[in-house]
């Protein structure tokens, strides 16, 4: 029937993967499953973190590999039905989202509805749902073909955005007037910044967002305008320290955060954990480091709260009415690049991974 392709990684080494080749046996596929072929993908520092907090938070059970001390990273992007005994789902239906570094998935659909269903895979019960649900591109309002690339790249880490934004509005930012944003130039950041200062004046707030980034992507960062203020990771020490703040740390680099608590010092009112773009430096800060202990913010979660609260329809509602503002404001400034095979998955990866990857570069892969 054909072949398939994964991407496999050392999941206590990352640094280290390889390509997997297997075949696709008429046998494989039981009563009420259907095959997708993944058609392309996104590849951002954001699948960096599914790697380095893999084992802390679960991101290597999504796809198992049937091979010991190997994961496959997970990422978010389209697929098509190529094969189904499942009769709700038909070949040819497309569907985005989260899917392995490989050329196929095996799904058990289940709760199909028109806008798309949930895989019921065993493995894959005890994960969060915002993982396990596949949207049918011919009924999700936030779909359009022409700018599948910016949804792949964008869409997923934007709810992280969206959620983080209306986290710090419900907590009233903890009483600070500064938001203090570390990786300033990742994807989640800037939408959260383009958020928090797109919504400022609506909510009768003069708080500020200061972006910290290194040296050479300040440019870059100052160029976005969703920042008040943007400073390079060697100017820390024109940080105020005497103005109330939250940190929102997405680098993941543990001397950068206890230097950032030591210079904010009894101002810094709550540290908020988000990203690992800097996953080799995670480590390293002092046990002694000043300040409130720093929290982990897990979206998904996040995201089951606020629907109980406000409905399904409403959180998507205003999810679709804050992307579209988005998606323009992204256009501005993102550079898409393409690549194709596994020779070229594997090169992103490593460069991502190394952090070399160009803050405005989007990465839209295919096996």
């Amino acid at each position: 029937m054909g072949t398939t392709l994964d991407l496999l990684v050392k999941r206590d080494r990352i640094t280290e993967c390889r390509v997997r080749e297997g075949l696709l046996k008429a046998g494989d596929l039981g009563q009420g499953q259907a095959l997708l072929r993944v058609d392309r993908f996104a590849f951002t520092a954001n699948n960096i973190t599914y790697a380095a907090l893999g084992e802390t938070l679960g991101y290597w059970q999504f796809f198992p590999t049937g091979e010991e001390g190997m994961g496959i990273i997970p990422v978010w992007g389209f697929a098509e039905v190529v094969q189904s005994h499942c009769p709700e789902l038909e070949i040819g239906q497309r569907f985005f989202g989260y899917y392995p570094m490989s050329t196929h998935l095996r799904v058990t659909p289940d709760k199909v509805r028109p806008n798309g269903f949930v895989d019921a895979a065993p493995h894959r019960q005890a994960l969060p749902p915002l993982y396990n649900h596949y949207l049918n591109c011919a009924n999700d309002a936030l779909y359009h073909e022409d700018d599948e690339a910016l949804q792949m790249l964008l869409r997923p880490l934007f709810t992280t955005s969206f959620l983080l934004d209306g986290f710090l509005a419900a907590e009233q930012f903890f009483g600070a007037h500064d938001v203090v944003v570390t990786s300033a130039s990742s994807k989640t950041a800037i939408g959260m910044a383009y958020l928090l200062n797109r919504s400022r004046k609506g909510r009768g707030m003069d708080y500020q967002v200061i972006g910290l980034t290194s040296p050479g992507n300040r440019a870059f960062v100052e160029a976005l305008k969703c920042y008040d203020r943007v400073l390079g990771y060697d100017e820390l020490d024109q940080l105020p320290g005497n103005v109330p703040s939250v940190l929102v740390d997405f680098a993941g680099n543990g001397p950068l955060l206890d230097q950032v608590h030591r210079k904010l010092g009894s101002e810094l009112k709550y540290s908020c954990l988000v990203g690992a773009a800097h996953w080799d430096q995670r480590q390293g800060r002092s046990p002694d480091m000043p300040g409130p202990k720093p929290t982990m913010f897990f979206a998904p979660t996040e995201a089951q709260k606020l629907i109980h609260k406000v409905g399904n329809q409403a959180f998507q509602q205003a999810m679709v009415d804050r992307w579209r503002a988005f998606a323009g404001y992204a256009q501005q400034w993102m550079d898409l690049e393409y690549g194709h095979g596994p020779a070229a998955v594997e090169a992103i990866y490593q460069q991502v991974l190394q952090g070399h990857a160009a803050p405005r570069a989007g990465h839209l892969l295919s096996m």
